[in-house]
């Protein structure tokens, strides 16, 4: 055997499996190498510059309900291929690899929950799936977590993070940006809250629907926020666009958005908006304070 041969046999048989867990996280922004414990105490938030990492649906729902109150809903459900796709791939083979990777059979998590007490209908996208895309399914999860709300009269909560609707599905995709929409006019007839949360990303037809129709929309700093991507809109329609018009920081200052929340605070503030916007009779913090 060669000596390189035989060098190279030694390092495949010394080498870290791909799949093993790093200790240690880079910020994707600042480049510091922190402790993964360190980041998972602060939700994913960057201790040296406050950069907000993404976080998985599962991380999520931990953050915001209280412990051991989710109930997921649903689960049921399973994207088909009415239009048999395809693409570099087939949608059906895209479907099974992204089961594969989240261990879900959809982009979007439906369940109830407390947050501080509060019963409250949370929806959580997984960007893992598919890019968090919205798809027939998904929109009707949306649909029955909003009908449970209104049945139950409790408010709901929708984290988005999404690159949009899911082409791969065409018009049915499409037609959930309405379906979601008018359910969510049924919520407020029934006067019960809905609080939107936009994460990195929020975009395409989950920002031209739902996650823009809030009584609260809320984002977290710098997240990207906006329909179609920097490059596409400086081509329609020939201009220079502002630095960072599509962060959450610029949006806010346009009044397109609510207000920015912290990780780490933004279980409490959903809390008080909840408790403030529901027809309870109760007084929160959130609504002493700003008296």
């Amino acid at each position: 055997m060669r000596f390189g041969e035989l060098l190279n046999k030694i390092r495949k048989t010394q080498a870290v499996p791909s799949e093993a867990p790093s200790h240690w996280v880079k910020c994707t922004q600042c480049q510091s190498l922190m402790y993964y414990k360190e980041i998972e105490q602060r939700f994913n938030v960057c201790p040296k510059c406050g950069f907000h990492m993404r976080i998985s649906a599962k991380q999520r729902i931990e953050q915001l309900c209280d412990e051991g109150t989710f109930i997921e809903f649903d689960t049921n459900l399973i994207p088909v291929d009415p239009l048999k796709f395809v693409d570099k791939k087939s949608y059906k083979k895209r479907i099974e690899e992204a089961e594969e990777k989240t261990g879900r059979t959809s982009s979007v998590v439906c369940g109830s929950c407390k947050i501080e007490g509060i019963n409250t209908q949370i929806v959580v996208f997984d960007f893992q799936f598919m890019g968090g895309s919205l798809g027939s399914v998904e929109g009707e999860k949306i649909v029955r977590a909003i009908n449970r709300a209104i049945a139950s009269k409790e408010g709901v909560v929708i984290v988005s993070a999404s690159g949009g609707a899911r082409m791969q599905e065409s018009t049915f995709s499409l037609l959930q940006m309405s379906k979601t929409s008018a359910a969510l006019t049924k919520l407020a007839d029934a006067k019960l809250p809905f609080i939107s949360i936009l994460t990195d990303p929020t975009m395409g037809g989950v920002s031209a629907s739902f996650a823009f129709l809030g009584d609260v929309i809320m984002a977290e700093p710098g997240a990207l926020v906006g329909f179609a991507g920097q490059r596409v809109i400086k081509q329609t329609i020939g201009a220079d666009l502002p630095e960072g018009f599509q962060k959450a920081e610029f949006l806010l200052s346009h009044g397109l958005i609510d207000m920015i929340v912290t990780r780490t605070d933004m279980k409490k503030v959903v809390a008080d908006l909840l408790t403030l916007l529901s027809d309870n009779g109760k007084k929160s913090d959130f609504e002493l304070r700003f008296k």
